[in-house]
């Protein structure tokens, strides 16, 4: 299971690996938290029918990924609050589905090369996702209308200070490209240059352990 704010940012973050558990027959399901209504720079954008088309835009990047399902949570962006309704909702997710990983933004990154300041929906959303899983899905006694408690295995988190796994996404590279790519309205109208920043930042995480293409995440075994 995939659990990120924006209908991009799984296929940004670890559409390579997605992809690649899906080509080997595992069930991948897509969690998005926001409706993507606030993502543009241009003031006349209607956030209505901006939020209609990265809906279109998810299902389509989530077709090629090979995704068994996307479910949106319809949040507006910029209201992302780890509050008891979004841990609530995330815990029936995942003892409905009973993943066995869940992959989602590590929370404590938050300034990136003294450039860029981590969306305030990935820090939320990253930090619902871990007090979701670790440890309310597993215990019976949180949320008990949510159904049967489920204990997550493994935590892998994107967007993180502190890789440990890199893992090699080599095969699925192109699949990868294509769910960028179909989120045209976030890329504009150069996917060639979106197209070399993937595989320039895919080149960067494999190189360190030898791979051609990786994507980089901050492992966490969960004790049960």
């Amino acid at each position: 299971m995939a659990i990120y704010a924006h209908p991009d940012d799984a296929d940004v973050a670890a559409g390579g690996l997605l992809a690649q558990w899906a080509s080997e027959g595992c069930a991948v399901h897509l969690v998005v938290v926001c409706d993507g209504s606030k993502g543009s720079h241009v003031p006349q954008v209607d956030a209505r029918s901006l939020r209609e088309v990265r809906r279109a835009e998810l299902q389509q990047a989530a077709d090629f990924l090979g995704a068994s399902s996307v479910t949106c949570l319809e949040h507006v962006d910029g209201a992302v609050t780890n509050d008891e309704d979004l841990r609530a909702t995330l815990v029936g997710l995942i003892r409905q589905y009973r993943p066995e990983v869940v992959v989602g933004p590590d929370p404590t990154a938050t300034f990136f090369g003294g450039v860029y300041v981590n969306h305030r929906d990935h820090r939320e959303t990253g930090w619902a996702l871990l007090d979701a899983v670790a440890p309310a899905a597993a215990m019976p006694l949180y949320f008990p209308e949510k159904g049967e408690a489920h204990q997550v295995r493994h935590l892998l988190l994107s967007g993180t200070h502190e890789p440990d796994v890199v893992v090699d996404v080599s095969q699925t590279i192109d699949t990868k490209v294509k769910a960028v790519l179909a989120h045209s309205s976030q890329m504009g109208g150069d996917p060639e240059g979106i197209r070399d920043v993937v595989y320039g930042r895919a080149e960067q995480a494999g190189r360190p352990v030898g791979i051609a293409f990786g994507e980089s995440f901050r492992s966490v075994e969960l004790a049960f």
